[in-house]
């Protein structure tokens, strides 16, 4: 029997022999960064941040300097909290530019195969970015390895290259358009005429500075200094609006987690103004009422009463304070995601996205911005809606399950609109089913949006019966990086397991 490298946890099951912890991340470089802190000494956040320096070199496409997300933190030592350093909306275009001053957004198509989604993006999808400020202040907050140490192994690899593997070489393929929208984003991924393939090398030397920069300098050049000086600049003369106001106010935020009960459970995860976790919180409350465990209607049922309440009532009130507690009781009465968990009992469960990334490279920065204000996702009002400043209302929903008090499970996904029911339906699978954090992430999947049933292979739709028939199905050929990228730890019995998705290239190391 052929047998595991070193350090990768197996088929997911538990481990027998004491380790330091284990990490789950989209890619193999990522999980084994962030391994390699745990083994030094690091704690889970320590370990969360290498991982998450080393995937802006390695899942570029997903994730970056220029990009924003949230962190959840909880265990036996420290208060549960949520660190909000997503996107921020900046300044509104012009409407009134008839010179051509203010970008417009462009539309671009990717398929998944047996789906296809539009994505816009250009100077006009830019918003505030968060990452440099969200990795400073958990590592002032949590951290206890210098950030130095951390972003050194991350500044390598962008400068020396990585290899595309066969996720990273999949995403760009289908990103084509996007990549080779502007000369500068060209240049890094298609430096011969065309896109990079699997086996080939993407290198970004000025990255590592920038990665380098904020290890030594701290987040202060991204919003007030001379980094943010040069991407005003940029944006400004290709039309985008986001302005040196913009990111001088920008702050990461602590939050409390939202709270639900499930079953003998607490599920930890997300708080407005982010929708995901409200979403996921609603739709978990939903199944609470019946017997475990849940039929498919049910699940679909209750994604189908999540995305009902999406309305326009419901993103403006999302940055209202009591926002979660009046609307649970009156209903009740895309991305990276890495997740940790070490020998202390502590987790951390981090999901940081680029959107798909505008195709906007700021020379001299190495920074790809984030297209958040182009994800129809995001806007489901309309572009250009939210005031300058606001929180953007992500679907991303980093959490973490408690069982007596102590952290069972801690995950989160990528998977833009639909990371809510991956969410759910590993949770489900878990707590419900029994199943191992591997086999639950591996579970097939489905999705509900807008009337439409996704399904991957293995789900049993035969269990809709004359419900299901008014719905439309749409049946994917094998499993599919469009239902979303879990990646998820778990401790159970006292030992630790792991589980990296594989619709994603995910991986799980242990320390």
């Amino acid at each position: 029997m052929r047998q595991p490298a070193k350090g990768v946890v197996a088929a997911g099951h538990p481990l027998t022999e004491p380790v330091k912890g284990v990490v789950a991340a989209g890619h193999p470089l990522t999980a084994q960064a962030g391994a390699r802190v745990l083994r030094e000494g690091g704690n889970a956040v320590d370990a969360a941040l290498g991982a998450m320096l080393v995937s802006f070199a390695a899942e570029p496409l997903l994730t970056g300097l220029g990009a924003g997300g949230y962190m959840l933190v909880a265990g036996r030592d420290s208060r549960p909290a949520l660190l909000d350093f997503f996107v921020a909306a900046p300044t509104h275009p012009r409407a009134d530019a008839g010179d051509g001053a203010a970008a417009q957004l462009r539309a671009v198509d990717v398929s998944f195969g047996d789906a296809a989604q539009v994505f816009h993006i250009g100077p006009a999808s830019c918003g505030v970015y968060g990452a440099p400020a969200g990795i400073c202040a958990a590592a002032a907050r949590w951290g206890s390895m210098p950030l130095a140490d951390l972003a050194a192994p991350a500044a390598r690899l962008a400068r020396e290259g990585v290899v595309l593997n066969a996720g990273q070489a999949y995403v760009a393929k289908i990103l084509a358009d996007l990549l080779t929208s502007t000369p500068e984003c060209a240049a890094l991924w298609a430096p011969d005429g065309r896109i990079l393939q699997e086996g080939e090398r993407l290198r970004n030397p000025e990255l590592g500075d920038a990665l380098e920069r904020l290890a030594q300098d701290g987040a202060e050049p991204f919003y007030r200094g001379e980094v943010a000086a040069a991407g005003c600049r940029w944006l400004a003369a290709h039309g985008g609006s986001l302005c040196a106001r913009d990111l001088a106010g920008y702050q990461a935020i602590e939050r409390e987690p939202a709270r639900v009960a499930y079953r003998d459970r607490e599920i930890l995860t997300n708080p407005p103004p982010s929708a995901g976790g409200t979403l996921l919180a609603y739709a978990l409350a939903l199944l609470d009422r019946a017997p475990a465990p849940p039929r498919l209607r049910e699940v679909i049922g209750a994604m189908v009463a999540a995305q009902s309440e999406r309305t326009g009532e419901f993103v403006e009130g999302l940055d209202q304070e009591g926002f979660l507690e009046r609307f649970l009781a009156a209903r009740l009465g895309s991305t990276t995601h890495i997740s940790v968990m070490d020998a202390r009992g502590r987790a951390c469960s981090a999901t940081c996205t680029n959107g798909e990334g505008s195709g906007v490279v700021v020379p001299g920065t190495g920074m790809h911005l984030n297209n958040v204000m182009g994800e129809e996702d995001l806007n489901p009002l309309g572009f250009h809606r939210h005031p300058a400043g606001r929180r953007m209302p992500s679907m991303m929903a980093p959490s973490v399950v408690l069982r007596d008090g102590e952290v069972e499970l801690a995950l989160g996904s990528a998977g833009s609109n639909r990371i809510r029911s991956a969410l759910l339906q590993t949770i489900v699978g878990v707590v419900d089913h029994g199943l191992g954090v591997r086999e639950a992430v591996r579970a097939p999947r489905v999705h509900f949006e807008d009337g439409v049933v996704f399904a991957e292979p293995g789900v049993p739709l035969q269990e809709l019966g004359e419900w299901g028939s008014a719905l439309r199905v749409v049946r994917f050929a094998q499993l599919n990086l469009f239902f979303g990228g879990v990646q998820a730890v778990q401790r159970l019995d006292g030992a630790l397991s792991g589980a990296g998705d594989p619709r994603r290239g995910g991986v799980a190391v242990s320390a």
